[in-house]
C-alpha cells in the first residue's frame, strides 16, 4: 500500500472523512449505462483512501473523494479538476500511453454519465486498464521478476529524472533543514508506538544517528541541491506502482497533490524501489537497481545518501502500517500488522547503522 493511503486510512478510521453525494456517483458509476457505451466487462470498483477507481475492461475511471487531510486538499470541485489535471500532466512523464484524459461527470435530470450532456458534478481521470497480475509487486512474489526488467526499470529512472523538472522552488525542498523536519515530524508520530513495534533503544539509535548524520553530512546535502539533483521526481516508487506488461516496465501513479512528497532528491525514488525489493528479501535485485541506475545516470554520489533515504521510507512504512493499530481490529489482524511495522523498523534500524 502507497505511504499516502496508509496515513489516510486513520482519518477515515476515526471518522473525518464524509462526502456528500458520493454514494449516488458512485452507484451510477456501476451501473454500464453511466458509460455510454456498451462494456465486455462487469465493473470491478477499487477503492482507497482518496479515490475510487472503476474498472470497466478497457478503460479505468479514477474519482477523487472529496476529502481533506491537510497534506491533500480534494474538498471542492475546482480542486478535484485541478488535481485530475495534474495527475494527468505528471504521470504522462512515464505512461504517456495509459493516461488518456479528464471526462466531466455529469448530471441530468437525476442521471449520472461520464461526458454527457447537463451539469458537471464530478470528474474522472481516463486510463488505459491494465491487467492487475502484471503488477510488479505480484510477479515478484510469483518470482517473475529478474534482472533484464530491473536494468529496464533503472534505465528508465535515470533517463525520467534527468528531465524532470527542477527550479529554485523545487530545489528549496532538499534543504537539509527541511529534510531534517520531514524527520522529526515521522519520528514525532511514531512515540506512541514505542514498546509496541519499536524499542526506546532502537528509537532513540535512529533518531540521534539521523539527526548526526545530517549535522555532519550537510554539505552532501547542499551539493546535491546544487548539483541540480532535487527535483519533482515520482515521489511513490514501489513495486505496486508499476506495471510489466510484456516485459516492459510502466510506472505509474505518482504523486501530484503535495510537492513536498514529490520534489526530493532523484535518489529518494531509487531508495524507495530499493527498499521494496530489500523488504522483499531481494537483495541481489536491490544491489543490481542501484549499480544499474549509477551506470546509466553517472551520478555515482547518489551512493552518499541512498542508505539514509532508504532509511526514511522503511521508517515511514513502518509508521503508517502501525497507525492501523488504533483501529478495532480482531487479534490476529493486530498481529499481522504489528509484525509487519515491526520488520519495515528492522529494516530502518539496518540503513541506520549502515549510516553510523
Amino acid at each position: 500500500m502507497p505511504i499516502i493511503q496508509s496515513i489516510a486510512l486513520i482519518f477515515i478510521s476515526l471518522g473525518l472523512y464524509t462526502a456528500m453525494g458520493s454514494h449516488d456517483i458512485v452507484k451510477a458509476l456501476m451501473r454500464p449505462e453511466a458509460y455510454g457505451r456498451k462494456l465486455h466487462a462487469d465493473i470491478e470498483l477499487i477503492q482507497t483512501h482518496i479515490s475510487w477507481i472503476f474498472l470497466t475492461g478497457e478503460f479505468a475511471y479514477k474519482v477523487k473523494k472529496p476529502v481533506d487531510f491537510g497534506f491533500l486538499d480534494f474538498s471542492t470541485l475546482e480542486k478535484r479538476k485541478k488535481y485530475c489535471d495534474l495527475e494527468l500532466e505528471l504521470n504522462r512523464r512515464l505512461c504517456p500511453e495509459i493516461y488518456l484524459d479528464v471526462l466531466p461527470i455529469t448530471e441530468d435530470n437525476g442521471d449520472l454519465r461520464v461526458n454527457g450532456s447537463g451539469e458537471t458534478v464530478e470528474y474522472a481521470l481516463r486510463m488505459k486498464q491494465l491487467p492487475q497480475d502484471r503488477l510488479m509487486n505480484r510477479l515478484l512474489e510469483r518470482g517473475e521478476i529478474g534482472r533484464e526488467v530491473i536494468d529496464r526499470i533503472a534505465r528508465i529512472m535515470a533517463d525520467f529524472h534527468s528531465k524532470a523538472a527542477t527550479s529554485n522552488e523545487i530545489s528549496a525542498f532538499g534543504d537539509p533543514d527541511k529534510l531534517l523536519s520531514n524527520w522529526r515530524e515521522n519520528l514525532d508520530h511514531t512515540r506512541e508506538f514505542i514498546g509496541q513495534v519499536i524499542s526506546m533503544e532502537d528509537f532513540v539509535f535512529v533518531e540521534d544517528t539521523i539527526r548526526n548524520f545530517m549535522q555532519d553530512k550537510a554539505n552532501v546535502f547542499e551539493k546535491r541541491v546544487r548539483d541540480g539533483k532535487v527535483r519533482r521526481i515520482h515521489g511513490d516508487m514501489h513495486s505496486g506502482n508499476i506495471f510489466i506488461m510484456d516485459g516492459k516496465p510502466c510506472i505509474f501513479d505518482c504523486i501530484e497533490f503535495n510537492m513536498r512528497f514529490s520534489c526530493r532528491d532523484v535518489a529518494a525514488d531509487v531508495a524507495f524501489l530499493s527498499m521494496d525489493l530489500d523488504y522483499k528479501k531481494r537483495l541481489e535485485l536491490s544491489g543490481f537497481l542501484v549499480d544499474k541506475y549509477v551506470e546509466y545516470s553517472g551520478d555515482e554520489e547518489l551512493i552518499k545518501v541512498l542508505d539514509f533515504h532508504k532509511c526514511y521510507y522503511a521508517w515511514v512504512r513502518g509508521e503508517v502500517t502501525a497507525f492501523r493499530l488504533r483501529e478495532d481490529l480482531d487479534e490476529l489482524e493486530r498481529k499481522e500488522i504489528e509484525e509487519t511495522s515491526k520488520k519495515y523498523f528492522r529494516l530502518a534500524l539496518g540503513y541506520a547503522k549502515m549510516l553510523k
